[in-house]
C-alpha cells in the first residue's frame, strides 16, 4: 500500500509499536485481525498525508541542500585548495610547471595556453597530460624537485 519498501518498513514498525502501546486495551480475541486493522489504518493515514503534501522530485530536493562554498568557511577552503594546487604546480620541472599552473591553477584551456605561449596545441596537450601525471605522483609523495 505504501508504494516503496522503506515506507513499508516504517509503517510496519509503527503498527507494532501502536499494538504494543495498546496491548492492555486488547481483549485477546482475533489477534491477527486486530494487528491487520492497525496496519490498515496506519497505511490509510500515511496515504492521506502523502496526498496532502506531494513528494518532491529528486532534483527539487537536491536544490534545497545548502551551498556551503559561498560562505566564509567554503571560501577559505577553496582558497587553500587553490594555493595547494599552485604550490604543487611550482614543484614541477620546466616546462611542465608553467603549463600546469596555467591550466590547473589559472584554469586556462589548452588553446588559450598555446596561443599565449606561441606553441602548438598538440604540444601543450601533451605537456598538460604529463604535468597531470606528475602532479598525481607528487600528491602521493612519489617525486620531488
Amino acid at each position: 500500500m505504501s508504494g516503496n519498501p522503506f515506507d513499508a518498513q516504517d509503517l510496519t514498525q509503527e503498527t507494532f509499536l501502536s499494538a504494543w502501546k495498546r496491548w492492555e486495551e486488547f481483549d485477546g480475541a482475533h489477534e491477527k485481525a486486530w494487528i491487520c486493522r492497525i496496519a490498515t489504518n496506519k497505511c490509510l493515514d500515511f496515504l492521506k498525508s502523502r496526498e496532502r503534501k506531494p513528494e518532491k522530485l529528486e532534483e527539487e530536493s537536491l536544490l534545497e541542500i545548502p551551498d556551503h562554498r559561498s560562505g566564509p568557511e567554503g571560501q577559505y577552503l577553496m582558497n587553500e585548495s587553490r594555493e595547494m594546487v599552485r604550490e604543487l604546480c611550482r614543484q614541477l620541472s620546466p616546462p611542465y610547471d608553467e603549463i600546469a599552473e596555467a591550466h590547473f591553477y589559472e584554469e586556462k584551456s589548452v588553446r588559450e595556453i598555446a596561443e599565449e605561449k606561441g606553441r602548438n596545441i598538440k604540444s601543450v596537450q601533451t605537456q598538460v597530460y604529463r604535468a597531470k601525471a606528475q602532479l598525481k605522483k607528487l600528491m602521493k609523495g612519489g617525486i620531488a624537485k
